[in-house]
C-alpha cells in the first residue's frame, strides 16, 4: 500500500515540521513529507527541511499580485507530487480560495489554544491574560474562518505559572504528540 504524501506549511522555527517528519521517519506516521512550503525565505524551518532532505519552496507573498497567484502555484506543486494531506504547522498566513477549493477536508492546523477560545496569532499570551489555569492544543480542518474548523482532537495542560516560555514549552510537547496523532486518524480514516 502507498505511503501517504504530505505537505508541511510553517512560518517560523519548524520545530512541528521537525516532529512530523520524525515521526514519519522512524515509523509512527505511514507516511513522508514531500514538500515544505515557506512564506519567509529566511525561516529557520527552511534549515531543517535541508537537514531533514525535505523539498521545500519558499516563497514571498509580495513577489506575486495575488493570494490567488502563489496559492496556484503552491496548489500546482502539491498535485504534482500527490499530496494527499497539507499540515499548516506555524503557518502565519490565511489559507485563501484557492487552496481551500483544491485541498478541501485535506489541509489541517494545529492550534495552541482549546479552540473555540482564543483564536488567532497570539493564543497564549490571550490565555495567560485572561487568568486560564487550563491550557491546550487543537488540530482542526481548516476552512474560511480563522481558526474555526471542524476541531479534530485537543490535548489540555493544567499550567498555574507565569513564565511564557515555560508554558509556551509545555504547549509545544503537546503539540508534537497531538499532531502525530491527528495525522494518523486522518491516514487511516480514523476521523
Amino acid at each position: 500500500m502507498k505511503r501517504a504524501c504530505l505537505a508541511v506549511f510553517a512560518s517560523g522555527s519548524g520545530s512541528n515540521y521537525q516532529a512530523i517528519v520524525e515521526a514519519c521517519k522512524d515509523g509512527r506516521i505511514d507516511a513522508d513529507v514531500v514538500l515544505l512550503v515557506c512564506d519567509k525565505p529566511g525561516a529557520k524551518v527552511l534549515e531543517r527541511a535541508k537537514i531533514f532532505g525535505t523539498e521545500s519552496f519558499a516563497f514571498n507573498p509580495k513577489d506575486y499580485a495575488s493570494r490567488e497567484e502563489f496559492e496556484t502555484v503552491i496548489a500546482d506543486m502539491l498535485d504534482e507530487r500527490g499530496v494527499d494531506y497539507v499540515c499548516l504547522a506555524g503557518y502565519m498566513r490565511i489559507v485563501g480560495k484557492v487552496l481551500l477549493e483544491r485541498y478541501a477536508q485535506r489541509i489541517v492546523n494545529i492550534h495552541p489554544s482549546l479552540l473555540p477560545s482564543f483564536k488567532g496569532a497570539h493564543a497564549i499570551q490571550d490565555a495567560v491574560d485572561y487568568g486560564v489555569k487550563i491550557f491546550g492544543v487543537t488540530t482542526h480542518f481548516v476552512d474560511e474562518t480563522l481558526d474555526g474548523g471542524r476541531i479534530i482532537d485537543q490535548g489540555a495542560v493544567v499550567y498555574e505559572g507565569s513564565d511564557i516560555e515555560e508554558l509556551t514549552n509545555l504547549i509545544h510537547n503537546i503539540e508534537h504528540k497531538l499532531y502525530v496523532k491527528t495525522i494518523n486518524k486522518l491516514i487511516n480514516n480514523k476521523y
